[in-house]
């Protein structure tokens, strides 16, 4: 009762500790809540943030507009965050916490899937369009901007005319399985490398990768 009290509680002041801005981050694994979506290609974004929980012995808790956990590296802190609010309003979650925590527009790291990349390559960008990715498009909505940096992970696109929608909510199958494990690692990386050395570096080191 009492860990339920606290977080209610800790909706209505901020998450991570007072500290100077610049040195906030948030990273966001976008997805679709629910048992049916964890191992879908379109919920990669939750699937590298839990891959990065994992490997920094961090939990996740359930507040508001989704789950977080936070992370402290080198005098800096990042928020991880997978809204609750299903991929087509990631947007909303997205303003919410950027807002609440006062984490300033280049701090935002947003994790998306990306069909126009082969499989397993990870590209990220600090502009560009939504690219038909309805996650990306509500965050441009709710942010009313597309400036905004963004780690897409390739799943490819091995799918017939009209199959998209099918394709992405599809799970991976066996030999896509045996190559993620060492994709998440890298995934991982380039998240720490961005909160660390900032977004040209990371760019410069992990795109194309």
């Amino acid at each position: 009762m009492l860990s339920i009290f606290n977080s209610v509680f800790r909706t209505n002041k901020t998450y991570l500790e007072e500290t100077d801005t610049m040195k906030k981050f948030l990273i966001v694994g976008l997805g679709n809540i629910g048992t049916e979506y964890t191992e879908t290609r379109h919920n990669i974004g939750f699937k590298i943030l839990d891959a990065f929980a994992q490997k920094e012995d961090l939990a996740f808790e359930t507040v508001k507009l989704g789950d977080v956990a936070s992370f402290k590296v080198k005098g800096k802190t990042m928020l991880l965050l997978k809204p609750s609010t299903y991929m087509n309003r990631s947007g909303k979650a997205i303003k919410y916490w950027m807002e609440k925590e006062k984490i300033p527009l280049e701090n935002i790291l947003v994790i998306t899937d990306d069909i126009n990349i082969p499989f397993g390559t990870i590209r990220m960008k600090t502009k560009g369009g939504a690219g038909g990715h309805n996650g990306l498009k509500d965050t441009q909505l709710m942010l009313e901007t597309t400036s905004y940096n963004r780690f897409r992970f390739g799943v490819g696109a091995d799918f017939g005319t009209g199959r998209q929608v099918d394709y992405v909510l599809g799970e991976w199958n066996t030999e896509e399985k045996k190559i993620l494990t060492e994709r998440l690692k890298l995934a991982s990386e380039l998240i720490k490398s961005f909160v660390l050395s900032g977004a040209k570096n990371t760019m410069n080191q992990f795109n194309g990768a």
